[in-house]
């Protein structure tokens, strides 16, 4: 069973026009494919043309040379400014084939607007106008996304990328601000909940996002170390033990006086709360550590399997965003939503799609200095979607 690479190129208007996270969506719930790598970045003049250069050289359809211009006049810097694209790696049987069908093809023949449909990506995002003068002339052409039709195709265009984004920053700058001093970056995790099923969700929390009007500066697919969830939510489990160490040691007192029919002193109570109670707000803590990087804390005591499996990868898988803007950090919060889901706002990240405090759909950032800690721990400035295309196709 083959497990060939292909991928999806989001053009800078797409991405300008805050679309990502519709076209994520299809991307993810009409295939069977993982995605494994995200990377935003900027195309020069020299990528470009390279680009272009290969669809031209691949067909000499009008069509193949109509996307071949727009990657050289689009996809290339303009006015002296590079542009955001968006590259989607996916992987699976017969990718090639699956995003092709999802994506869309290009109309180069009249279509009458109620013949339309939204099925597919370029379906709802893509446009082409031609001239009322020459109905053979198209006047305005925006393909939404692109993406290779066969596998020899995708390779190509891989190893051209991978070479390309090769030791480049994760985090793309390309705007000027009027008054930088106003403007944050904030960390936003899609969390494993999301990555279990082939689903829109991923999608749809970008979607709903993207109504702050912040700019996504960096992305890529993120998984876990037990050392980094471990150190990323550190501060949480104090919290926890501060909070729900209480909580739990009242509740179990409740549930011995029931048991036993008879009340147990003030002191007997703060026993169960050092005791009972803060062993079960470790517990907490360590389901938060398990959900996030798919391995409980191992215990200390256990010496050389404690520095092994803290290193280990496993499965469950994140999407990190990084947000840029004025006010990014209280803007990003209040789409999420408050910790408790059930507490949450309508029209919250967290109320529309979490299930409890800790299946919660998504993290974000809660102040500038907890970015600064964060994105070190998760190395936001490093993407590893050029290294997974040089091992599938040994560049």
């Amino acid at each position: 069973m083959a497990n060939d690479l292909s991928y999806v190129l989001v053009t800078p208007y797409t991405i300008a026009k805050s679309r990502t996270g519709g076209v994520l969506s299809r991307l993810l719930s009409r295939t069977d494919l993982e995605l494994v790598g995200a990377q935003m970045f900027t195309p020069d003049d020299a990528f470009a043309k390279e680009y272009a250069k290969n669809l031209r050289e691949r067909s000499p359809q009008n069509h193949v040379m109509l996307l071949a211009d727009y990657v050289e006049q689009n996809i290339a810097p303009s006015g002296g400014r590079p542009h955001r694209s968006l590259l989607l790696l996916f992987r699976g049987e017969t990718p090639c084939e699956q995003l092709t069908a999802t994506c869309g093809h290009l109309y180069t023949q009249h279509i009458e607007v109620d013949a339309m449909s939204g099925e597919t990506v370029r379906d709802t995002y893509a446009d082409m106008i031609f001239s009322k003068d020459n109905p053979d002339v198209v006047s305005y052409f925006e393909p939404a996304v692109l993406t290779p039709r066969n596998q020899d195709e995708a390779d190509d265009g891989l190893r051209m990328m991978a070479k390309f984004l090769d030791g480049k920053a994760n985090i793309v700058r390309n705007l000027v601000y009027p008054d930088p001093s106003k403007i944050e970056q904030t960390l936003v995790i899609i969390k494993p909940d999301n990555w279990k099923h082939h689903t829109s969700r991923p999608g749809a929390v970008i979607d709903m996002f993207s109504r702050t009007g912040l700019r996504i500066v960096g992305i890529k697919v993120h998984r876990f170390s037990l050392a980094e969830a471990m150190e990323f939510y550190g501060p949480v489990e104090a919290v926890l033990k501060e909070k729900l160490s209480p909580a739990f040691g009242k509740r179990a007192k409740v549930l011995l006086e029931r048991e036993f029919n008879f009340k147990l002193s003030d002191e007997s109570t703060k026993i169960l709360t050092s005791t009972f109670g803060m062993e079960c707000a470790k517990d907490q803590f360590a389901q938060i550590i398990e959900f996030m990087s798919g391995k409980r804390p191992p215990s200390k005591d256990d010496g050389y399997r404690y520095m092994e499996e803290i290193k280990r990868l496993d499965d469950p898988k994140c999407m990190i965003l990084i947000y840029e803007g004025e006010n990014a950090v209280k803007k990003i919060r209040d789409v999420l939503g408050p910790t408790d889901p059930l507490k949450a706002p309508e029209g919250t990240v967290r109320r529309e799609f979490g299930s409890n405090v800790m299946v919660n759909t998504a993290h974000a950032s809660d102040s500038v200095e907890s970015y600064n800690r964060e994105k070190e721990i998760v190395r936001v400035n490093e993407n590893s979607l050029a290294k997974i295309i040089r091992e599938q196709l040994v560049c």
